[in-house]
Formats: structure tokens, sequence, C-alpha cells
């Protein structure tokens, strides 16, 4: 496995494995690598001839300095589940080399989309991500990207720029990975202390609770939004954000029963914020 620090000798090594005929996959992380990123890499594997991932904590998608600094890191830890996971190519460039003149000038409006949800309660999230995304496309080339529901409003922005800004890949979503108990795999989780841990296993059963509720509730999406938060009230160490039900494409309130819905739920426990979502048909 070769690991990379520059642009320069990231699109250098991505090309050559394309110039040797490999169909390359690739996979953006953050890092604080956990099972829902090795399920990305397996599926990357299983498609592709030669996986390249990224680590890097990008700066200008946190709202603040201080939710920057608490993200979890634990490089070595990354790079040996990489090399476990069958990956040739690890990114992992500083700060500087993604913005060598600071906070960019130029950046990626993500749509109005981005002004809905997470991109409400977060502003400027769905900006940062959407521009590092295109830069790390731009710079990886033509590729296969692996990008996980778990944050399924994030999946739908990396679609929109991919497909709005002609970039040479294809986006590739892949089903949330759970644990034992039904709590998505998150990075965030690790910052949870015991008690919190243990309550925010709430986010998973208020979806459930909304998928029960929509097969009886007579396509009363209200009623379905207050089963989520109802469930959510009940656990007094979660402070609920949002719950919704969406068209997955639009994310808009859905206009018929028609194809697939989306159950959206955010909630802060202990000051870290968690998000879920469940896909459902009526």
């Amino acid at each position: 496995m070769e690991v990379v620090v520059t642009r320069d000798e990231f699109r250098k090594a991505t090309s050559e494995a394309r110039a040797g005929g490999s169909r390359l996959g690739f996979v953006p992380t953050m890092g604080s690598l956990h099972e829902g990123h090795l399920s990305l890499l397996r599926a990357a594997e299983s498609d592709c001839d030669f996986v390249a991932m990224s680590i890097f904590v990008n700066p200008i998608q946190f709202s603040s300095a201080e939710d920057l600094a608490r993200y979890p890191s634990n490089l070595a830890q990354d790079l040996e589940l990489a090399r476990d996971g069958g990956v040739g190519l690890v990114f992992v460039p500083p700060v500087v080399e993604m913005y060598p003149r600071g906070e960019p000038e130029t950046t990626v409006d993500p749509g109005p989309l981005a002004n809905r949800l997470e991109g409400a309660s977060r502003p400027g999230h769905f900006a940062g991500v959407a521009t590092v995304v295109t830069k790390l496309l731009a710079i990886c080339g033509q590729c296969r990207a692996y990008f996980g529901e778990k944050d399924f409003q994030q999946l739908a922005v990396v679609r929109n720029l991919v497909r709005d800004l002609d970039l040479d890949a294809e986006v590739v979503g892949c089903p949330t990975i759970r644990e034992s108990d039904g709590l998505a795999c998150s990075s965030r989780n690790r910052r949870l202390g015991p008690a919190d841990r243990e309550s925010a296993t709430v986010l998973c059963r208020a979806l459930q609770a909304g998928r029960e509720c929509l097969k009886d509730a007579a396509w009363d999406i209200e009623q379905v939004q207050r089963a989520m938060a109802s469930v959510v009230a009940e656990e007094p160490l979660a402070k609920l954000d949002y719950a919704m039900v969406v068209d997955p494409v639009s994310f808009e309130p859905p206009a018929s029963r028609a194809g697939e819905l989306r159950l959206l739920i955010a909630a802060d426990l202990g000051g870290v914020r968690l998000i879920d979502n469940l896909g459902v048909r009526p």
C-alpha cells in the first residue's frame, strides 16, 4: 500500500493505475475508520481492480473550530485497517496541501438542497463538503466513488455536483452499517459517554416507529413524523433537531405513496450530533 501526501503524487498514482488498465475505486473519508468505512472499501474492492482512499478532515465543513478539534483521529490505526482492507493507495494531505492559500476563495454552491435539514442546522456545511469532494474527484480523475447512505443528504449533494459539474466519476451509494444494537456506525459515536451511547439507539428506534406508523397512517405524513418525535421525547438525554419524511430525490414532502420514501432524523446526545435515516416503501 502506497501512502502519499501531495495532490501531484495522488494524481500521478491514480493516473498510472488507470494507464495500467485498472478500474479505479475511490473512497473519500475523514479517517477514524469504522465498519461503515470498511464496507465501502469492500464494495470498491469487489467492483474495481484498484482501490484508493483519502483521509482528510476537511476544516471548511465544520461549523466551529471546537467541533473540528473534537473530531476523533487515529491515523496509524486507519492505515492498518486500510492495508487490511485491500487499499492500494492512501491520500493523506495536510490542510495546507488542500488549501494552500488558506480558506479557498472559490467554493462550490451545492444549491437549494443544501439549505434544508442538515443544511439548515449547519449553515455552510454542505458548501464545505461539496468543495472538498469536487477537489478530491478532480485530483483523482475517472473513478467509481463510494459514499455511505448513512449521510443520505450528503450523498444526494454529491450526486448532484457530479452530474451538474460533469465530473468523471460514478457515485455509488452503499447501505448504512449498524452496530449490534441498531446504532448507525459513525466516527462521532466514539465521543459518546456510556449513558449517551446507550441512549443513542433512540434514533434507530424512532425510525422503526416511523416505518410502522407509515403502514397504518393512511398517508398522514405529519402523524408519522410525530410518531418518530415522540420516541425521541421519551429519551431524556436526547434533544431532537428534526424527524422528517421526504422524497429521497427532492427532499421535499412526498407527493404520493409511489416509490421509496426516506425517513430522516437528527438529535443531540451529550453535545454530539447524530443523524440516521431509513428508506421505506409504503
